[in-house]
Order: structure tokens, then C-alpha cells, then sequence
């Protein structure tokens, strides 16, 4: 899986105060430095790592019959006694030293790195002036954002902050209620409790409302997957969060992005958090946009003019054209929170996965996020060690096409350019099979050089038929010079009426091809 590099020759300011409107968001110029980085590396890491259990532990903990119930109240005990707040308090990331984490990052080739603000947990993971549940108050007492933030600026990468936690409302409601049946059935988890029930306890002066936001009556069937994922979009005016809730965490994203200064801010929302139930979500977004000319606001199932406004993240996901407006897919090596049985069954995508990904997005004007699952005590396991380096032998010889490139006139061929799945709601429709037939072409701004690069996507037995750039396409208006591995040097190939044909297969992955006026 190596790019062919075809040589051709092709064809900052003042600051703005934004309003929260579509208009006044729409008009943000989209930062340089984002459509070159292409690629970043994330540390979707909170205190639901620390069961070491995977994604929406804090949830399904709450949820009799589940797998996560089960393992809660063997490791646990009773959500009644010990709730997640408790989990919270077990989580003392120990082993967790973000310089060499983010050094590691640096040499795989990520240009930007983000990490996790809150979750839908709704604990805050830094120095949070306006809600106590916060990482310096509780579980490690260290400023998790803080550290990351110093650690990715002192490797020159651009830096960004993932928020998921305006759902907490509706997404803790399960933790209002109890056992259905058996030994404590009927009585309450903890979701209800209030500051008064703290005196004694580890969490006396800290309000668990505040944490759990359950002070409401919760949406019917809450236990239902479909329930909590219909209501991420706020459909129902009578389940909207009130105002205070609004107001705080309001408060609180902005408070983060004026006291760390990210590039990025990922919002693991429909459009904007809380977009259908007030003028919250554009405010944030305005307020960003006017803090720093270089910030990126990622948001999820935007339309065309959303897409101006904002950049469209696709989670789990790729499109299947060159977008008009850089993008952004973000995917796992493994669960978004760590998942102790996806290491011991070694279930993480591979590196020549993430690689072909990477290419593939890049290709139709997109950048890669990918997540390396970071466990309870800071750490990432020997797998995902393996994984990282095998992208960065990878992007040490093959970065040029990716790094700095643009999209060519079309983003490929081969089976899975005509036959993309389909997006499922944010995304979800990653994991096709590629084949030394699927080809990906990038290629270098117009006024930089004069390069286009071909990747081929599989390993191929026999030679390589690049379609797209056969004499009968007419895509090529300038003439092959030559052609070379990327590393390495020239190799034989013939351009043909149907196809340029790289005749060594054993040679494709390192190819460099020159193209000059007719």
C-alpha cells in the first residue's frame, strides 16, 4: 500500500467578532493549518476508562441484564452503594505521563492532537471554575487538559479539545432508577441523591445533582437504545434540558477554550450541543470563532450551509465524493473508552486499516482523527504501540502524499469508489474491504510543486492499472516524465489508451511519477 507520485505543473488578519447566527458563522475562513494537518491523534480518556470496560459504561452500569450491570456489581458492588460518582473516585491515572504519550504521537506523524474535555459522564477533565466534578477536585487531582495541552505544544502540534457532555441530562437518566427484580429490587441507584446525603462520605461538599443532572423526571423507556439515541437530536421541547443546565455548560465550554486556547473543538453533537433547544450552541460556536481566527468546530449530520459555517465530522465513517469543504472523519483503534477484552483478544484495527482510512479521507478533501484507547492508569498497551508504529514507518516514506496535499480531479477507482455504503446517521459505515484495485489520488496545492500521487489500497500480485490516468480519460493535461517510488527511484511503466500500467508489482509501493507541459 504505497502512492505513486506523479509530477505535474498544475495551475492570517484581524480579529472578527462573530454573532450566533448562521450568517455571521458561515463567513469564517477555514484555518490553513487544518486542511495541511490531516492527520491527529486522540486521547478519548476519562474516569469510564477505568473499568477498563469500554464506551457508555457510566450508562449501561445503570441498566439491569446488560454486560456492564453484571460486571458493575461483581467488581463494584450495588449501584444503590457504589455508583458511578465512586468509579470516579477509583480513577488516579498513576501510570500516566502525557509527554511521553504525545512524543510517541509526534513520531507516528500526527500533526494536530485532541483530547477529551468531558464525556457524556459530565466530569470535566480540567480546572473547571464552574462545575466541581472536575479532574483537579476528584479522581486523579491533576489538570488532564492542562497537561495535554503543555505536552502537544511542546512537540509542535496543534492542539484541540474534544466536549461531549451536553447530553448528560437525558443520557444519566437510568441512574434514577432501581432493580426491577431479585434481592434489592425497588431500591434506588444512586442518580437522586443530593449534597445533604454526602455528610461522612468521600464526596461530602460536592453536589452529585450537579454531576448527574437527574433533579427531572426522566424521558419514558429510557432502558431503550432507540429512546437515548432519538433524543440526541432534543426532539421533545418537554425533555429539553432547563435553563440553568443550559446556562452552565454554556459557562463551563467556554471557560475551557478561553483557559487552554485549543485550535479544535469537537462537539459530539447533531449540528451544535443543545442546537435545537436554544440559542446555546451558536453562541459557543460565535464566541470560538471570534477567540481565535485558527479555530476548527466540529459538529456531526450538518447540511450544505451547516458545512460552511462549521466542519462536518463523520464518526466511524468516510463520504463518498471529494467534499467541497475540508472535513473530518474520526474512528478507533478499538472502543472509544478502553476496553481491557479488546486487548486480550487483540481486536484493534491494524495499521495497514488505518492507513488505507487515512488515504481514503484525504483523498476527498478530509482529515483522519483517530483515537488510541488510553487505560485507567494512563496507559497504552504493547498492541496499540505495534499499531502506531507501523503508521509511522508508513508515513515516514509515503507523508509527502499525504501531508499538504489537496484533492485531485477525482478521488479514485476501483470497487470501493463505486460501490461506497451508505452513511448511517454520524457516520458508521467504515470497514469495506480494499483491493489492489481501489486507488486513491492526492496532489499538490496549484503554485507548490507540480506532484500527484496515486495509492493503491491492497497488495497487488501483477501490475498495477492506474484507470483514471490511461491517455482515452483525458483527466491528464500534462505529460509523464517519469515514474518513481516514493523512497526509492524510477520504475518501468507504460502509459496505455485505458490505463498507465506500473509494470513491477513488487516495486508499486515506492513509485514517484513526473508529468511536464505538452
Amino acid at each position: 500500500m504505497r502512492p505513486v507520485k506523479v509530477l505535474v505543473y498544475p495551475t492570517k488578519g484581524s480579529s472578527v467578532v462573530f454573532t450566533p447566527s448562521w450568517e455571521s458563522l458561515e463567513a469564517r475562513e477555514m484555518p490553513e493549518w487544518f486542511t495541511r494537518a490531516k492527520f491527529g491523534l486522540w486521547a478519548h480518556w476519562g474516569p469510564q476508562c477505568q473499568p477498563g470496560h469500554g464506551d457508555w459504561y457510566a450508562r449501561s452500569m445503570y441498566l439491569p441484564g446488560t454486560e456492564d450491570a453484571r460486571f458493575h456489581r461483581e467488581r463494584y458492588g450495588h449501584p444503590s452503594r457504589f455508583g458511578f460518582k465512586d468509579v470516579i473516585n477509583e480513577w488516579k491515572a498513576s501510570r500516566w505521563d502525557p509527554e511521553e504519550l504525545v512524543a510517541l504521537y509526534a513520531r507516528t506523524g500526527a500533526r494536530y492532537f485532541v483530547a477529551m474535555a468531558n464525556h457524556h459522564d459530565n466530569v470535566d477533565l480540567w480546572d473547571s471554575t464552574h462545575h466541581a466534578w472536575n479532574s483537579v477536585r476528584v479522581g486523579p487531582r491533576r489538570d488532564i487538559v492542562g497537561e495535554w495541552a503543555a505536552a502537544a505544544r511542546s512537540h509542535g502540534l496543534r492542539f484541540g479539545v474534544s466536549v461531549h457532555a451536553a447530553h448528560a441530562w437525558s443520557w444519566y437518566e437510568p441512574s434514577q432508577g432501581a432493580d426491577p427484580d431479585g434481592p434489592m429490587a425497588g431500591v434506588p441507584y444512586d442518580g437522586r441523591l443530593s449534597a445533604a446525603d454526602g455528610a461522612g462520605t468521600w464526596w461530602e461538599g460536592l453536589d452529585p445533582q450537579q454531576l448527574y443532572a437527574q433533579n427531572h423526571p426522566p424521558a419514558p423507556n429510557v432502558a431503550d437504545p432507540k429512546v437515548i439515541h432519538r433524543a440526541w437530536d432534543w426532539p421533545d421541547p418537554e425533555h429539553w434540558p432547563d435553563a440553568a443546565y443550559q446556562a452552565a455548560f454554556k459557562a463551563r465550554t467556554l471557560q475551557l477554550a478561553e483557559a487552554y486556547r485549543p485550535d479544535l473543538v469537537y462537539f459530539d453533537d447533531t449540528v451544535l450541543p443543545l442546537h435545537q433547544c436554544g440559542p446555546v450552541g451558536l453562541e459557543i460556536a460565535a464566541a470560538l470563532y471570534t477567540l481565535s481566527e485558527d479555530m476548527i468546530v466540529c459538529g456531526k449530520v450538518l447540511d450544505e450551509r451547516q458545512r460552511r459555517a462549521l466542519t462536518w465530522d463523520v464518526e466511524r465513517g468516510v463520504s463518498d465524493r471529494i467534499e467541497p469543504e475540508p472535513w473530518q472523519t474520526c474512528t478507533c483503534l478499538g472502543e472509544w473508552h478502553y476496553d481491557e477484552r479488546v486487548f486480550a483478544e487483540h481486536r484493534y484495527k491494524p495499521a495497514a486499516e488505518v492507513v488505507g482510512m487515512l488515504v481514503d479521507v484525504v483523498s476527498k478533501n478530509g482529515n483522519l482523527l483517530l483515537s488510541v484507547p488510553v487505560s485507567g492508569e494512563g496507559e497504552i498497551d504493547e498492541d496499540e504501540r505495534a499499531i502506531l508504529a507501523g503508521i509511522g514507518r508508513w508515513l515516514a516514506v509515503n507523508g509527502e502524499a499525504v501531508f499538504d496535499t489537496v484533492p485531485w480531479k477525482v478521488f479514485g477507482e476501483g470497487p470501493s469508489a463505486e460501490h461506497p455504503p451508505a452513511l448511517k446517521a454520524q457516520g458508521f459505515n467504515e470497514g469495506s474491504t480494499m483491493t489492489s484495485a481501489d486507488i486513491r489520488y492526492t496532489a499538490t496545492p496549484v503554485g507548490t510543486g507540480s506532484s500527484l500521487y496515486a495509492t493503491v489500497l491492497g497488495v497487488p500480485e501483477g501490475p498495477v492499472a492506474l484507470r483514471r490516468l490511461g491517455r482515452q480519460t483525458g483527466l491528464l493535461d500534462r505529460e509523464i516524465t517519469g515514474v518513481h517510488a516514493l523512497g526509492e527511484g524510477p520504475v518501468s511503466w507504460r502509459q496505455e489508451e485505458g490505463a498507465l500500467v506500473i509494470e513491477s508489482a513488487a516495486q508499486v509501493h515506492r513509485i514517484e511519477l513526473g508529468l511536464r507541459e505538452r
